[in-house]
């Protein structure tokens, strides 16, 4: 559907919106309320000047009925999330994550035979969050001392994660970065930063539908599970589901860090807040 305006931007009817919603939500479990119908418009115009369409429904019956539908779903998917990210991004629970959480995993476990500290960054975006914990571990010598490290990285998004394996980065997501720790983990190319390989190999990039059962059991024996900031794009029983799905993931005694917004207040009793220095850390019970 086409208005007379401003270069003539498409404009989504209230039964095409429902109709992307619905499929939203099947797809990857994305709500979205009656008052987001701008985000499919102001979001998705862009796909339709680059599918040549010249109207949502277009769009959507692209979707549904064409060979390419799944490559464009993907497309789909990542507009209607916010992938920006940084390096040591939320200093406060990285702190938390690596002066209290990872010792006391350490602790507890000191005496496995096979000794591995696995992580989970669950909506990895373009890596900075998986590469930073990482490093941080790696900081702490770890790895010196008989630890294996091993970080998984997943979202949903081929782009994404393409860009994430790349490990190439602007020099403004580098600006929370120390400056020693700029130095050992990244090398200048041109007037970006690359992340070095010793690190790169720590870090495996998966892509997982946190709505997709089998897919997020895929990963078993986690330490530390991340899941910032994604909690709040799904309604309550698809939190649920997800928050399920990353319990089973976990070690007994194993830790959960949320977006600052994020709770658990009136979702699950699975996991017990706990307080690590200036951050709230959910402990699996």
């Amino acid at each position: 559907m086409l208005i007379a305006g401003s270069k003539s931007r498409p404009k989504v009817s209230v039964e095409t919106f429902g109709l992307f919603r619905d499929l939203l939500y099947k797809r990857c479990g994305i709500s979205l309320s009656d008052s987001k119908r701008y985000l499919i418009e102001t979001r998705l115009s862009g796909r339709l000047a680059a599918m040549k369409l010249k109207s949502f429904e277009d769009y959507y019956y692209y979707l549904i009925y064409d060979k390419n539908k799944e490559i464009e779903m993907n497309n789909l998917i990542g507009c209607m999330v916010t992938n920006e990210t940084s390096f040591y991004r939320d200093r406060p629970q990285l702190d938390g994550f690596i002066n209290g959480v990872i010792p006391d995993v350490v602790k507890r476990r000191e005496k496995d035979i096979i000794k591995e500290l696995r992580v989970w960054s669950s909506a990895s975006s373009t890596g900075e969050e998986p590469y930073t914990l990482a490093m941080m571990m790696m900081d702490k010598g770890l790895h010196l001392k008989g630890w294996r490290i091993t970080v998984i990285g997943s979202d949903i998004s081929d782009g994404v994660l393409h860009s994430a394996r790349r490990a190439g980065y602007e020099g403004y997501t580098l600006r929370n970065v120390p400056d020693d720790v700029k130095k050992k983990y990244f090398f200048k190319s041109g007037e970006n930063y690359s992340v070095v390989k010793r690190v790169k190999d720590l870090v495996t990039f998966k892509k997982i539908n946190m709505m997709d059962r089998k897919a997020m059991g895929g990963v078993k024996g986690v330490d530390v599970v991340f899941c910032r900031n994604v909690l709040i794009y799904f309604d309550d029983p698809s939190r649920k589901a997800v928050l399920t799905h990353l319990y089973d993931s976990l070690r007994p005694g194993g830790y959960l860090f949320l977006g600052f917004s994020e709770s658990l207040h009136n979702l699950t009793r699975l996991f017990t807040p706990v307080k690590m220095g200036h951050t709230l850390v959910y402990k699996k019970t």
